[in-house]
């Protein structure tokens, strides 16, 4: 419902009452989801230009340069609240929202990420909602032919009774052919293209700004979409065929908001009207206002100038596709809907779409978090183990199994610190997600080594970022220590993107995630996606004898590490690191296809080693847990097979390949861990998921 403020301003501005899809539309329209009411002044902060940079935030998704006869399409989305109440259906349709808003490009989509945020898998529910969410993403996915090369999955116990099921879609697009979505000349028409309009999604934008109530399994069911993939595949081909045309003059998918929303921002920039009743539709008795707002899925909106009508209906029927003429593009700035002859709607433009006002609620309170580092009792044999079993750290083999990641044909390497796909003649590489833990103890900092570990990522394989997308998933903006949070991290995002002069392209913000039913309230999550581009090279497996290097200095960095979770032990959150090791290494990566290498993150060093080198002999110099087991960014490890290649990167040797297992010595202590107990702890989320299948 719209606030008491918000209809003192409508009424004000309009100087009479609202009819009931007006209200409706405003609901929406005005709603955290669609207008960023509490953000749009701190998105501003972003560096959003770049060379490669063709068009910026502000469409469907953004169009970055990739070479001189292709670019690349990318977006982001949220579907949280959805997947909570029906995780299939919600991540499904999530899927089906991103490639849309890629396909309205003009884009050809070719990858999916899907950074994921869960709940501990110890409660039977949030095995549930993750079963279903895997199955939804891949089901959708699989069948549209869209390959998932990338994820991320946290588990916590913040997302219990508020999952966070963020994707990235990337496409490709002739950079002199892409389409916007701003209607261009008036008089021209709208097309509607794609399913029948039916009842599923009603008040889909409203219900992801505000947060999940106690009943909202039952109460908010009929919010979610329904998805059809098998549709969404027509209209990914049916679309390709109607750019090439050049008869679509802009275009926009029907999202958040439905038609309604649609119709709207794309007309704004001069003004449009909507006559309802020729919308094709799946259910009888159907009213203005369930026409305009149901968030039905696989629709496109088309600007089509008159003569060219026919032609587009034309194709979509070849592709066994439902259409309609359905509006026009006026000059006069208003937003009109007419039902049967009867007007239902009729606003300002400007106030539909921009009038939303600000709502500030920016604490000045800073939120220091307790760095006391307690160190755990329990033997470092059995640490190490229950680090390598955490999910967050043990093989993704059960989510990558269920995907098609080599449909097109374009897929090199998934196993890898980031994907990497072949795009013409260079290698497209493909980054996603943040530390939810690290960025609640340190938002600013966290968040600017979300950026550097998704760049390190990418540095892993030679690539250099091209550009970032993000999805601010945060609770209530309404909490002063939440806004705070919110703020501190897209200045820290907003910083290191700056820093290391990647821009930020396009993205969505998600907020009220926190739960009335599991009394939590989510981490901050500013979950990135990173694209980048390089050389296509080989991959090298590590072979015996060859010698293992450090890159970067190892800090007692343990708040909010997989041993933190696992103790409690505390400690101080990882700072920034030098982002200049990131290029170095990268440099190095691109100059040497022989090496091999893997940045630290998660479960640190000892994690890098169980991955990279199960079998080798090592030597560290300290105390064994600091240097196993904390989190600090900027550190590498290399394998390689001759020193020379390193050069000119300050690093540490520390072992060699080969034996059997992993043996570690340091001052005064040493462990061991057998190939047998390192697979088993490798395998603990397929044998959990497996277990309860």
């Amino acid at each position: 419902m719209l606030s008491a403020e918000d209809l003192t301003v409508i009424r004000d501005a309009l100087q009479r009452d609202l009819t009931p899809v007006e209200a409706a539309c405003f609901e929406n329209l005005w709603s955290e989801h669609c207008s960023y009411r509490s953000t749009r002044h701190l998105l501003k902060m972003m560096p959003t230009t770049g060379p490669a940079v063709l068009l910026g935030p502000g469409d469907d998704a953004a169009i970055v340069s990739f070479s001189e006869t292709c670019a690349l399409a990318i977006g982001m989305e949220s579907h949280n609240h959805p997947s909570y109440v029906d995780p299939y259906d919600g991540s499904a349709t999530g899927v089906g929202g991103i490639v849309r808003d890629v396909i309205s490009m003009g884009a050809k989509p070719i990858a999916l990420m899907d950074p994921l945020y869960f709940g501990p898998l110890t409660d039977e529910k949030n095995r549930y909602l993750f079963s279903h969410v895997i199955s939804g993403i891949s089901g959708y996915g699989n069948c549209i032919g869209v390959p998932v090369v990338r994820g991320e999955v946290v588990f916590d116990e913040g997302y219990s009774g508020n999952p966070l099921v963020n994707v990235v879609c990337v496409g490709t697009v002739d950079p002199t052919k892409y389409l916007t979505a701003r209607v261009k000349v008036p008089g021209n028409h709208l097309v509607l293209v794609g399913a029948r309009t039916g009842r599923d999604g009603l008040g889909g934008a409203s219900f992801a700004s505000r947060d999940i109530a106690e009943d909202a399994e039952a109460v908010d069911r009929p919010s979610v979409q329904i998805g059809d993939p098998f549709t969404e595949k027509l209209i990914i081909d049916a679309m390709l065929a109607m750019a090439a045309t050049g008869k679509v003059l802009s275009c926009r998918d029907l999202g958040a908001a439905g038609l309604a929303g649609a119709s709207s921002e794309m007309c704004s920039t001069f003004g449009g009207i909507i006559h309802a009743e020729k919308v094709h539709l799946r259910e009888t008795g159907m009213t203005a206002l369930e026409i305009m707002l149901a968030e039905s899925q696989e629709r496109m909106l088309l600007e089509v100038a008159p003569e060219d009508v026919a032609q587009i209906g034309s194709l979509a029927e070849r592709f066994d596709l439902c259409w309609s003429d359905i509006g026009e593009v006026t000059s006069d700035p208003r937003y009109v809907v007419d039902f049967h002859g009867e007007v239902v709607c009729d606003l300002p433009i400007d106030l539909l779409i921009d009038g939303a006002p600000r709502c500030s609620t920016l604490s000045q309170e800073r939120y220091e978090a307790v760095d006391l580092f307690t160190r755990p009792v329990t033997d470092l044999h059995t640490l190490a183990l229950q680090v390598l079993s955490h999910p967050e750290v043990a093989s993704r083999e059960w989510i990558v199994s269920q995907y098609d990641h080599d449909v097109q044909l374009r897929t090199v390497s998934l196993a890898h610190d980031a994907a990497v796909l072949r795009l013409e003649d260079a290698a497209l590489g493909l980054s996603c997600g943040c530390n939810p833990r690290h960025i609640h103890l340190r938002p600013f900092d966290g968040t600017a080594c979300a950026v550097i570990e998704n760049a390190a990522n990418l540095a892993c394989m030679g690539i250099a970022p091209l550009c970032i997308v993000n999805c601010l998933n945060f609770a209530s903006p309404l909490d002063p220590k939440v806004y705070w949070q919110l703020s501190e991290s897209i200045r820290g995002l907003s910083m290191m993107a700056g820093a290391l002069q990647i821009p930020v392209v396009g993205g969505n913000v998600s907020l009220y995630n926190q739960s009335d039913e599991q009394n939590t309230q989510i981490l901050p999550t500013p979950s990135l996606g990173m694209v980048g581009k390089g050389a296509v090279r080989r991959l090298q497996k590590p072979e015996a004898g060859w010698r293992l290097a450090l890159v970067g200095a190892t800090h007692p960095d343990f708040g909010g590490s997989i041993l933190d979770t696992l103790t409690g032990c505390h400690g101080q959150a990882p700072g920034i690191p030098d982002p200049a090791v990131v290029a170095a290494v990268r440099n190095v990566m691109a100059r040497n296809p022989d090496l091999v290498t893997t940045d630290l993150s998660q479960g640190g060093l000892l994690a890098a080693l169980a991955g990279l080198a199960p079998d080798a002999t090592v030597t560290l110099a300290g105390d064994l847990l600091t240097q196993l087991l904390s989190e600090t960014y900027g550190r590498f490890l290399i394998a390689t097979p001759d020193e020379t290649m390193l050069a000119p990167l300050e690093y540490t040797l520390i072992g060699t390949i080969g034996g059997e297992g992993l043996t570690i010595t340091g001052e005064g202590e040493s462990l061991h861990l057998s190939r047998d107990e390192l697979i088993s702890a490798d395998q603990t989320l397929t044998r959990t998921m497996r277990q309860s299948a």
